[in-house]
């Protein structure tokens, strides 16, 4: 998801190419939304990071080696943890 946003702000991307990039991956946003998201990262863009959004609840397979990761890599905040 990062990558995509940063190669549509590397293209002189707007506020409507993000919106339409949001709405075009099916993220659980609406219009309105995706628009205040927008502007966000206009005023801030993301750097490429480790993790992407993932709508499955498979995350927890998938990025088990970011989860391993924080703690270890600057930036990288452990937000999950098992028990």
């Amino acid at each position: 998801m990062t990558r995509g946003i940063r190669n549509i702000l590397n293209n002189q991307g707007n506020k409507d190419d993000l919106i339409a990039f949001m709405l075009d991956k099916n993220l659980p946003v609406d219009e309105m939304a995706a628009a205040n998201i927008a502007d966000e990262i206009l005023a801030n863009p993301p750097v490429q990071g480790f993790l992407t959004i993932s709508n499955a609840l498979q995350w927890r397979l998938q990025y088990t080696r970011v989860i391993d990761l924080a703690g270890q890599e600057e930036g990288l905040i452990a937000i999950y943890r098992e028990n």
